[in-house]
């Protein structure tokens, strides 16, 4: 079996904490000059930037950077900052919890995304933390949907992030989350709600198929007042948008959810009045490096519960 090849250290910093972009050239000698692989090779950056950046000698190998004339070198390692796209700060603040030489935990506010993805990469849990606490190493033990707030872990050290991981792969978590939906009387809980949810890639919304089942969670309310009720949720297993199409098959979805039961169209980038009303509110586990307990507890609130008149209204989330 052939062995895949180590990555050698990046030669570049992180820019606010976003990686350099690593390209390592095909073995085989199939191109005149390093330019005309990058042209093929990156189509959608325009040939006058690739020329930008070999000129400003900003792609930088093993040896140091190279100059619009390199050579093609069959099996070189590339490094390079890419062109961040246009982001629309969230102005919300990220509260660190806890932060000791192996975890970091936070309280993200609603619309900042975990991990950098798609149009969101500065404005990210990771991007903002690795920039802020100086910890270039850091990486998620777990992913928390971007509309949703609340508790997301992170791993200080490279080598420990593998325990961390398992014990979410491995459903050693007891996670708990707050939510606000419509509150039904004829609605029996609490609940287990099990099925088979399947999520494409590059779709938005997730299916539920009659299949068995591969999700399963657990529904409680917790109360209720004026045709609203917050319910406590557990989720047993850790599929994408799990408690949210779970909610929307019980007829009672989570408020402000623009995929369940309907796919709304895109809202503005920079439009945070109506927040997905569901908060990631605790995570319990024993630590796999200590063997001590952890548990963690958000300090956030649901606006269309603890403020219902201005969440109706469309104001803007207070954080």
């Amino acid at each position: 079996m052939r062995r895949k090849s180590k990555v050698p250290p990046a030669p570049l910093p992180q820019r606010l904490g976003v990686d350099p972009v690593h390209l390592r050239l095909p073995a085989e000698d199939a191109w005149p000059t390093l330019r005309a692989y990058l042209a093929e090779r990156l189509p959608t950056v325009a040939p006058e930037r690739i020329d930008a950046l070999l000129s400003g000698r900003e792609i930088v190998g093993e040896d140091g950077p190279v100059g619009p004339d390199e050579p093609f070198r069959p099996g070189a390692h590339l490094w390079l900052h890419r062109d961040l796209p246009a982001e629309v700060p969230v102005p919300f603040e990220l509260d660190v919890l806890h932060h000791d030489d192996r975890l970091v935990v936070v309280d993200k506010p609603h619309f900042l995304a975990t991990t950098p993805r798609g149009r969101h990469v500065v404005e990210t849990a990771l991007s903002r933390l690795r920039h802020a606490l100086g910890l270039p190493a850091l990486s998620p033990a777990h992913r928390l949907d971007r509309l949703t707030a609340g508790l997301a872990m992170f791993v200080v050290r490279p080598e420990d992030r593998g325990a961390y991981q398992t014990l979410f792969r491995d459903r050693l978590v007891r996670k708990e989350y707050r939510a606000v939906a419509p509150y039904d009387p004829a609605l029996a809980l609490p609940r287990t709600v099990r099925s088979h949810i399947v999520k494409e890639r590059g779709v938005i919304a997730a299916q539920e198929l009659d299949a068995p089942p591969n999700s399963e969670s657990r529904i409680e309310l917790a109360e209720h007042r004026d045709g609203l009720g917050r319910y406590r949720l557990r989720p047993l297993s850790g599929r994408t948008h799990q408690l949210r199409l779970h909610m929307s098959g019980l007829g009672v979805p989570i408020l402000g959810d623009p995929v369940y039961p309907v796919l709304l169209p895109d809202p503005a980038p920079d439009d945070f009045r109506r927040p997905l009303q569901l908060l990631a509110s605790g995570i319990e586990f024993t630590d796999p490096l200590t063997g001590r307990p952890r548990r963690f507890e958000s300090r956030r609130t649901l606006a269309a519960w603890s403020d219902p008149a201005g969440w109706a209204d469309g104001a803007a989330p207070r954080r």
